[in-house]
């Protein structure tokens, strides 16, 4: 047992505050429910700033707040140059190009998913349908975060992770089946504001390893490993050159917005001139989120050798280990409640955005939109369902965890948005593109990285445990050299009047 029985009580009655909260929020959100399309936008005018703090909360989860940081105690400096300094710049820019020319797109089409944006910017019901099934992929992010919430709520009441995990399933899909986009916008706000003055007081958590300043705390990690004070560290799979640490990271920054949870929470603006205080609120509190993995370093001091009561900490345990160990009881519960609003936040824009997609691009054409109608009630049956699935891919990930479930998600996620890239940015920047040049670039993007991951191809591949980051980062590359090549050979065939732009 980690915690103490005083902090297990004052858990359990923060816990039961906290629910009641959501679920106070949740109730009023849901009156405004209508249709599909209220669950999935909204239709109440938020202000610009408070969508950007649920862009912010969404955008950062539990695995930046709790997975991460694991793999900095794991590896070091190199971690956080790679996590902290290279994905967030790329993920920024790219976050302000993407969404200004996704804002005018999305009103244009009115799309309330990204197959469905997709699917009426390329005029092809076929390519929104192959879209509507790869989001299944993001199945793996809901997993991550499941595991998170899990390791952080079983460590602060000393409690069975399985039946943590079923209670965190029936709960949070539960009520996801009512909220939708107008009670998540409040939640979020709160749990940003929650996460932010819980990421500045763990950035401080290790203020003491800097008695002797920089030079006495690099001392401090030197002396447990040479390698973790280095900028690339060739013991770790993710971290070994500048490949991996700043070219496939910057690849994979440009490409991560092109999430349906991300770049849709745009679309919840009724007013696009107001997008640069939108961008502006959620960048200023997410880059306060992406420091927090240096808490990894102050875990590492903590636990040289990972090992707390006798047993060796998995990687996923380190953090709410060390949060658990470090603080005091009224500390401890503030930072548990935030490391929650970080896992819950992500969780419940997942939720709403697969659950939609499932119902509306997969489900609706199947059965050629006669259940139109029953869309609702329909969505309801799919998120129990992806509640069930997501609980036994969890707890499968808990039992036997491949080093971390980072790497599970990331392989499926990586996927989704390396087949995303191209057809959103051809979609946002160009002009007259044919639907066969941005098709063939996701079928490539998906081919290459679950080719080269599974395949082990290039010398990156030849460990236990690989990096999705490398693979993925290959295949947009390819993918957007291929659709390229593509997309200029149709326009000239458009031009001389041999093919259409919808072939």
């Amino acid at each position: 047992m980690i915690a103490s029985d005083k902090l297990v009580t004052y858990m359990w009655v923060l816990l039961a505050v906290y629910a009641a909260v959501i679920l106070f929020f949740v109730i009023r959100g849901s009156r405004k429910n209508t249709s599909i399309k209220d669950y999935a936008v909204g239709n109440i005018g938020f202000p610009s700033w408070v969508v950007g703090l649920s862009l912010a909360a969404s955008m950062t989860s539990a695995a930046t707040f709790i997975i991460n940081p694991g793999f900095i105690a794991l590896y070091g400096i190199s971690g956080v140059i790679s996590f902290a300094i290279v994905l967030p710049i790329a993920a920024f820019i790219s976050l302000i190009v993407f969404t200004k020319g996704f804002v005018k797109q999305g009103n244009a089409v009115k799309a309330t998913t990204m197959a469905q944006w997709i699917g009426k910017r390329y005029n092809s019901k076929n390519y929104a349908f192959f879209f509507g099934i790869i989001a299944l992929l993001l199945i793996t992010f809901i997993v991550l975060i499941n595991v998170g919430l899990t390791q952080v709520i079983s460590k602060s009441l000393n409690a069975d992770p399985f039946y943590v995990l079923m209670g965190i399933t029936v709960f949070v899909f539960g009520y996801m089946m009512f909220g939708g986009a107008n009670s998540m916008v409040y939640t979020n706000t709160i749990q940003a504001i929650i996460m932010c003055i819980v990421a500045l007081i763990l950035i401080g958590s290790g203020s003491e390893y800097f008695a002797d300043g920089i030079t006495g705390f690099f001392d401090k990690l030197n002396a447990i490993d040479p390698n973790l004070t280095k900028p690339t560290n060739p013991s770790s799979f993710l971290f070994r050159d500048y490949f991996e640490i700043i070219v496939a990271q910057i690849v994979i920054g440009v490409a991560v917005v092109c999430q349906p949870h991300i770049i849709t929470k745009s679309l919840l603006l009724k007013d696009s001139s107001k997008i640069n205080t939108y961008l502006f609120s959620g960048i200023a509190f997410m880059i306060v989120f992406f420091l927090v993995v240096i808490v990894g370093l102050y875990a590492r001091i903590s636990f040289p050798d990972f090992m707390v009561n006798g047993e060796k900490l998995r990687m996923d345990e380190i953090i709410p280990t060390y949060v658990v160990t470090k603080f005091s009881v009224g500390v401890g519960l503030v930072i548990v409640v935030g490391l929650i609003s970080a896992g819950l936040s992500t969780l419940e824009s997942l939720i709403q955005s697969l659950s939609i997609t499932i119902t509306t691009d997969i489900i609706n054409p199947l059965f050629k939109d006669k259940l139109t109608e029953k869309t609702i009630g329909i969505n309801k049956i799919v998120i129990i369902a992806l509640g069930v699935v997501s609980f036994l891919l969890s707890w499968e990930q808990i039992k036997n965890p491949d080093v971390s479930v980072a790497i599970f998600a990331q392989n499926g996620v990586y996927a989704y948005f390396a087949a995303a890239f191209v057809p959103v940015l051809f979609g946002t920047f160009l002009k007259n593109v044919s639907t066969r040049s941005v098709f063939i670039a996701s079928i490539t993007a998906i081919v290459v990285h679950f080719g080269i991951y599974y395949g082990r191809l290039t010398p990156y591949m030849q460990e236990p445990v690989n990096n999705p980051g490398v693979s993925a980062a290959i295949g947009i590359i390819t993918s957007l050299v291929i659709g390229y090549i593509i997309y200029k050979i149709d326009t000239k065939k458009v031009n001389l009047g041999q093919t259409r732009l919808d072939s």
